[in-house]
């Protein structure tokens, strides 16, 4: 069994954010977004990873996530020269995958266990598809799934207003070759793209077997800001431990603090869970808990909480920061002459409150 990662993508819902860097490079508690979902990969015996690539990011992508060695595993890059679609990345990713099933597995998304129980439920049906499926209040906003008492999928339907269950598409499947028959015989939607869930309807009419598999952990699309925060939260709770790699000077550290080789905090207050990333400075300042601070920035009195910032930010003077996302080499600082106003520079699709 092969694994195709996506990649590509343009992020529109991280802007400005994504305009320099790849959204699934986005990082959660210090870590990208893709480390995470290769950490499941390998930990499934999967050998080899197609990382689906665009011209914009693939670059940065393909310098972050290396050759695949560090979790044991080969990693090959495939471009996609456009986002056309779901089954069109599988159709490109076709020479790569040959005759045997894989995992697909959206680059973007963070779920809460590992996929052992999903790929035993491929291994043991017989399926020719297994599709991911969480429960979710809103699920107008999702692909969604119907299933019999089985867990065999009945239909698909993409964001409809009144749909059949509130069973949400993850975005992690499981194909059979059988997948690759299916795309070719699908047309590009409304929107131009060749849509996954089409090609999987067709091999629900065609009769082959196509099954689910019930998350019954969190999940998350960290595509928007608030989604990305709320992923930051519950990684630094659920898996992060205490961890002082760093130095620490006249400081008071509580709770689950990491913070990596090389960085300096002092005389300042860090109040778990937190990371501090190598090579940051903290100092004369309070950290707050399920904060993220990225490596090379630097904090000086400054009350941050519940935040990520990214690295080589600079964060000065800063009353209370909170549910913010800083992205990299951003100063975000307090003026102290007595003009009292605000001095912005925005860049396109930002988001300011004040």
């Amino acid at each position: 069994m092969k694994a195709i990662v996506l990649s590509g993508g343009k992020g529109t819902r991280l802007r400005p954010l994504t305009y320099t860097g790849a959204k699934q490079l986005v990082p959660i508690a210090n870590r990208p977004i893709l480390a995470y979902v290769i950490d499941n990969i390998s930990k499934v015996g999967i050998k080899e990873v197609g990382i689906i690539i665009s011209p914009e990011t693939g670059s940065e992508v393909r310098e972050t996530m290396g050759d695949g060695s560090k979790w044991g595993l080969k990693i090959t890059y495939i471009m996609q020269d456009e986002p056309k679609g779901l089954a069109h990345a599988v159709r490109t990713a076709a020479p790569f995958l040959g005759d045997e099933p894989f995992v697909m597995y959206l680059g973007d998304n963070l779920i809460g266990c590992g996929i052992e129980k999903f790929v035993d439920t491929f291994k043991t049906s017989g399926a020719d598809a297994v599709i991911l499926l969480k429960p979710v209040d809103n699920p107008q906003a999702f692909g969604v799934a119907q299933a019999d008492s089985s867990g065999r999928i009945v239909c698909l339907e993409e964001k409809p207003k009144n749909p059949k269950s509130n069973l949400a598409l993850v975005g992690v499947y499981i194909f059979s070759p059988e997948i690759h028959k299916a795309i070719a015989n699908i047309k590009p939607s409304a929107r131009g793209e060749l849509e996954i869930t089409d090609a999987i309807q067709d091999l629900i009419t065609r009769g082959a077997p196509v099954h689910s598999h019930v998350l019954d952990t969190w999940w998350l699309d960290t595509g928007k800001k608030d989604d990305l925060l709320a992923a930051n939260t519950i990684v630094l709770d659920e898996w992060f431990k205490r961890d002082i790699r760093g130095t620490i000077e006249n400081s008071q550290v509580t709770g689950r603090v990491t913070v990596e080789e090389g960085a300096v905090v002092r005389n300042s207050t860090l109040r778990g869970p937190i990371v501090v990333g190598s090579n940051a400075i903290v100092e004369d300042s309070f950290i707050g808990p399920f904060t993220s601070i990225g490596s090379g920035t630097k904090v000086s009195k400054s009350i941050v909480e519940h935040c990520v910032i990214l690295s080589g930010a600079e964060l000065s003077h800063v009353d209370r920061l909170e549910d913010s996302l800083i992205g990299r080499n951003a100063k975000v600082r307090k003026c102290h002459d007595k003009h009292e106003a605000l001095r912005l520079m925005i860049g396109d699709d930002s988001v300011v409150e004040v």
